[in-house]
């Protein structure tokens, strides 16, 4: 019975899935896969997310053969939907919904052996510093100097930083995933033990980003773990920090460029960005023992410490700067860098030292590239904004 009546809703209230093209080569999601090198091709955003759905005479569903659907009879969706109850959403409506998702296997293996944990620095280094990438990231600077300068003033980020963080997220645009995100978050809200609340918050959000007139439910697409637009912003971060910078109406993260700057350099600020100081600095150990591996990513020792114990730091900041050791393991040996408090806060939108080294080094290369192409007459008027 329960069944019939949830068909008939379906049928009702939520159009039929379109059938999405979709592109092999692109699945990345840059929280635990690295993006495939850039192409020398002008970045081109993902193609717009449509207008949420309308209920007018949507067409019946049609299920294709070989797809399954969620047990909607389950007792921890059964608890989701209560939950969703009480927050105001329609009891029919959000069975109807999660009705339409799709589970993805291959999510959970995927979420298993994320790249970070796969790779040596010096591996994922070259994985994501091609001289693709990085003419790619200057062509993007090039082409909106004056959107990015002025972005940067207005959040008080850097903007060599704002572009590391999308070229190492979804190389400039290119990649910005191919399953849709409802499948992706309710396979992991309810299929991934190891981080089901956590997934389930991030369902929830996204549901009411839809309800709010954001996204679509059935066309939206994203990374694996669920991560939105060129930025990759999670449905909680798109609901906290992104920002629409035309006035009224929603954050458009996958083609206004405009509202995808200055989302990044919103979340960096909130997140403590300091503008002005620097990221990191490279040390070399001297007379110090090699750090123990941290056990947390947290700025639990300072300059003056680290140059106390013999190591050699990079840097004329104060004694009392708070600090972390990296290490930076090479094909033979094995480098140390030292992360300061803007380094702390790349890692929050991407909790693994070898992303924050990774979207510093890009920023520093895009810097040296911009600085050489606009030639030595440019360079003065320029620094200012870089």
């Amino acid at each position: 019975m329960l069944r019939a009546l949830l068909l008939l809703l379906i049928g009702a209230l939520l159009p039929a899935r379109a059938p999405a093209a979709l592109d092999a080569k692109a699945a990345v999601d840059t929280e635990a896969t690295p993006a495939a090198p850039t192409p020398p091709t002008p970045p081109t955003p993902a193609p717009p997310t449509p207008a949420a759905p309308t209920l007018a005479a949507p067409p019946p569903e049609r299920v294709v053969a070989g797809h399954t659907r969620f047990d909607l009879e389950r007792a921890d969706i059964t608890v989701f939907v209560d939950h969703l109850v009480s927050r105001g959403f329609d009891r029919a409506a959000a069975f109807a919904l999660l009705a339409k998702a799709e589970p993805q296997p291959g999510i959970i293996d995927a979420m298993n052996r994320p790249a970070e944990k796969a790779l040596a620095w010096w591996e994922y280094r070259a994985r994501f510093l091609s001289s693709e990438r990085i003419e790619a990231g200057a062509r993007l600077w090039r082409e909106h100097r004056e959107l990015l300068d002025a972005i940067a003033i207005e959040r008080h980020v850097s903007p060599e930083y704002l572009l590391g963080i999308l070229g190492i997220e979804t190389s400039f645009g290119r990649i910005t995933g191919r399953y849709r995100v409802l499948d992706a978050l309710t396979t992991l809200a309810f299929d991934y033990p190891a981080r089901s609340e956590y997934f389930q918050q991030e369902l929830e959000q996204f549901l009411l980003l839809c309800r709010n007139g954001a996204l679509d439910p059935l066309t939206t697409l994203g990374s694996y773990a669920g991560a939105m637009g060129v930025a990759q912003f999670m449905p909680s971060s798109f609901q906290r920090y992104a920002v629409h910078e035309g006035g009224a109406g929603h954050p458009d993260l996958w083609n206004d460029w405009a509202d995808i700057f200055a989302s990044i350099g919103n979340y960096l600020r909130e997140h403590g960005w300091e503008d002005g100081q620097p990221v990191l600095a490279e040390a070399e150990l001297g007379a110090a023992p090699a750090p123990a591996p941290a056990a947390s990513l947290a700025l639990t020792d300072t300059l003056g410490a680290l140059r106390s114990r013999g190591m050699r730091v990079a840097s004329l900041l104060g004694d009392d700067t708070p600090c972390m050791t990296i290490p930076a393991a090479l094909e033979s040996s094995t480098t140390y860098r030292v992360g300061f408090q803007n380094f702390y806060v790349i890692t929050r939108y991407n909790r693994s030292p070898l992303y924050a080294m990774a979207v510093h080094d890009l920023a520093q290369a895009l810097v040296a590239r911009v600085i050489n192409d606009i030639g030595p007459t440019s360079r003065n008027e320029s620094a200012g904004h870089s």
